[in-house]
């Protein structure tokens, strides 16, 4: 039987699945590494360790359990977190840390700079995407201008599946998807490459060659065999950055299909027919050609509750501490008894665009407790995520379907909230092993081995998340008090900038 190998590199873990024709997963592994925080607003991995050396773990790993020859994968697919920056030399080796995506907000003064050079509107109209901390462009001319020999010595800028990709075939590519969070770099417009807006950051033939997701980058090399156990000539698909593979994974195929992952980061990706320009999204042409996406992100979400834990749950044993965590919330009725918590501890992405933006707990008295105020953070992320629903709402694209994937589905309280927030229904896959598994599913539709509609019948409905009217009440008023406590302290957020 035929088989397909899916690996994925995460903020905080890397998974893979190897997984045959009925999408049935006959191997997977998975590895922890950790986000580096060298400075305030700055987010790091370490390419080689992270992001190759997980790579690799994990294929021995897998093959080791699948038992079968390595010649029966057919294809080979990769994702990783993204957009990132990250230079390399001639050979695809990293010259430094990665910098990683809109939790990494080094680059605002280079954003404040190449908006008054450009133009807000222009670049939007261009780029299809406003100049945010998630935009790989002024990261790189942050490299150009504060790390100078660096730059000097790269031979190509590339994000986290570049980089992979490159390592197993000596194939520079990127995504179309990826590619666009580029800007001002990528033209919506041609997709394509373009110095237009500002030739002044870097030369295109330094930025890696375009393809879309399913096209095949290249093949295994004789060495990237022996570091992986990978059969030499296996092909590679370009592949492209997490979120979209997990949207595959759980059926995110049609016009107003949406995914919300709940991860590291919340971030949600909507199908639609035609581009949707609004400077507070992200736009992208979709995996396949024709086919467009809207995204939106918050900048901490899995790694608040990371934060708390680590921080005012050291008692309890790391193995089951959100569990512990979670019925203490529980036992909080929904508002957290007045309790408000702004999320933005590493400021935030949509739809604020703030990288000055602070996390915040608001309405706090003598009789809280640790349930109520963990209660709170996680009503908080799913009042950040209601922000993004309300954004579509706002320009007339409210998800037709709502597809939930991602570690925090299994937290009830904080997927329950997010449902009672929104007012929306979400669906649950049976499999959320994550982007690993949409990875797999693209190297099979590459090598014509199956049909886009194939993965629903790969990864079938499991259960609903709907909303409870009970809540809409409570969940409205700490709304308000959420929006309008950011805009009463915005200024003040801005001073201890």
């Amino acid at each position: 039987m035929n088989h397909y190998l899916g690996i994925d590199i995460g903020t905080f873990e890397s998974k893979g699945v190897i997984v045959d024709q009925s999408g049935r997963i006959v191997a997977s592994a998975a590895r922890p590494h950790k986000m580096l925080v060298p400075k305030p607003g700055w987010a790091e991995h370490r390419p080689k360790q992270d992001w190759w050396g997980d790579f690799t773990f994990i294929c021995k790993e897998m093959l080791a359990e699948a038992k079968i020859d390595p010649k029966a994968i057919r294809c080979v697919g990769a994702s990783a977190i993204g957009p990132c920056m990250l230079p390399v030399d001639a050979d695809g080796e990293a010259l430094s840390n990665a910098a990683l995506y809109g939790v990494d907000a080094r680059a605002a003064k280079e954003i404040e700079e190449l908006n008054e050079a450009i133009g807000p509107e222009r670049i939007l109209a261009r780029c299809g995407n406003a100049l945010t901390a998630q935009s790989v462009g002024p990261k790189i001319l942050w490299l150009k201008k504060n790390r100078p020999e660096i730059f000097a010595k790269a031979a190509k800028i590339v994000t986290s599946t570049t980089y992979l990709v490159q390592k197993l075939t000596g194939e520079c590519v990127i995504d179309h998807y990826s590619a666009a969070n580029f800007s001002p770099l990528y033209d919506v417009g041609k997709q394509n490459w373009s110095d237009e807006l500002s030739a002044d950051i870097i030369g295109l033939d330094r930025l890696p060659k375009l393809l879309w997701s399913t096209d095949i980058a290249g093949r295994i090399t004789r060495k990237a065999a022996r570091a992986t156990g990978l059969a030499e000539g296996t092909p590679v698909i370009a592949g492209t950055i997490d979120a979209a593979s997990e949207a595959l994974s759980v059926g995110v195929i049609g016009a107003g299909d949406m995914m919300v992952m709940y991860g590291s980061t919340i971030f949600t990706i909507m199908l639609s027919r035609a581009r949707i320009e609004d400077p507070r999204l992200w736009y992208a042409p979709w995996l396949f050609r024709g086919e467009h996406a809207s995204m939106a992100g918050l900048a901490t979400s899995g790694t608040l509750t990371h934060w708390f834990r680590d921080q005012a749950a050291r008692e309890l044993a790391p193995a089951g501490a959100f569990g512990k965590l979670m019925r203490e919330a529980e036992k909080s009725p929904p508002g957290a008894r007045g309790l408000v918590m702004l999320p933005y501890f590493s400021g935030e992405r949509t739809p604020i665009h703030d990288p000055a933006a602070k996390g915040t707990l608001f309405g706090l008295n003598l009789t809280h407790t640790r349930g109520d105020i963990y209660r709170a953070l996680l009503e908080g992320i799913a009042f950040g995520t209601n922000h993004i629903f309300e954004t579509h709402r706002d320009i007339g694209h409210l998800p037709k379907k709502l597809l939930a994937v991602g570690g925090g589905t299994k937290n009830a309280v904080w997927a329950q909230a997010t449902s009672d927030i929104s007012g929306l229904a979400q669906i649950v896959c049976q499999k959320t092993v994550g982007a690993c598994y949409g990875d797999a599913f693209l190297a099979a539709l590459a090598v014509g081995d199956l049909r886009k509609k194939d993965i629903l019948a790969w990864n079938p409905v499991a259960r609903r998340i709907a909303p409870d009217k009970r809540n809409r009440a409570v969940y409205g008023r700490q709304y308000d008090v959420f929006k309008a406590l950011y805009r009463q302290t915005k200024d003040l957020m801005a001073e201890l900038s």
